[in-house]
């Protein structure tokens, strides 16, 4: 089974797409710096692949 990965929230979401704050809300990133960790699934990857440049992905 797969780990947990950590994201963090590097730039806000302020001025992007309603999706993309909505896919923010989801990972639960809603400070900047906030550092969530999460299951390394596909559906995470995938949200992630959608904000990547929002986010920092800490391995």
């Amino acid at each position: 089974m797969a780990g947990t990965i950590k994201i963090k929230l590097v730039r806000s979401g302020y001025g992007w797409s309603k999706k993309q704050r909505a896919t923010l809300k989801s990972l639960k990133l809603t400070k900047l710096n906030k550092v969530v960790e999460m299951p390394d699934i596909p559906q995470i990857r995938g949200m992630i692949k959608k904000v990547e440049h929002l986010v920092q992905v800490i391995e």
